[in-house]
């Protein structure tokens, strides 16, 4: 099981140093640009994924300023620690606390279809294309509350 956590100046160095695989590197940005876009952007907030005390990879979301829904804006699993079930664990646990606003009604992304394991990620966790493109981003959408489930 894995925990969320804030980054901080004290993980910071471990969690910019995360990275995928070179094959995965143009599917989602650095963690040290998310970082640096959540300090422009402060309505990010972003979160380091834990394995015990081993930092094992790093997510974002928000509530977009546009549209007033929970968007996760990054997810990324360092190479080592791909395929052991550490980022469906993550975004479990990030569903279940947005999931607790009863605010709002739908948590957004977007994926580069190209990043298979992502999607297949996401859609076992509820999310459904929407048919919305953005670049290269394909926008997922999974629905809960009074109005989607």
């Amino acid at each position: 099981m894995v925990t969320l956590k804030a980054v901080t100046a004290e993980n910071y160095w471990d969690i910019v140093s995360l990275s995928v695989r070179q094959e995965q590197s143009e599917l989602v940005a650095s963690n040290a640009v998310s970082i640096g876009q959540a300090y422009v952007q402060p309505e990010l907030v972003p979160l380091a994924v834990y394995a015990g005390d081993t930092p094992v990879g790093f997510l974002m979301y928000c509530i977009d300023r546009d549209d007033g829904e929970y968007w996760i804006y990054r997810m990324m699993t360092d190479h080592r620690y791909q395929g052991k079930g550490y980022a469906k664990d993550a975004l479990r646990q990030l569903i279940k606390k947005l999931q607790a606003d009863k605010t709002r009604r739908k948590i957004l992304l977007g994926v580069d279809r190209r990043g298979d394991a992502a999607v297949r990620l996401y859609q076992s966790c509820g999310f459904r294309f929407t048919g919305q493109v953005f670049g290269k981003e394909h926008i997922m959408c999974l629905e809960y509350g009074t109005n989607g489930g």
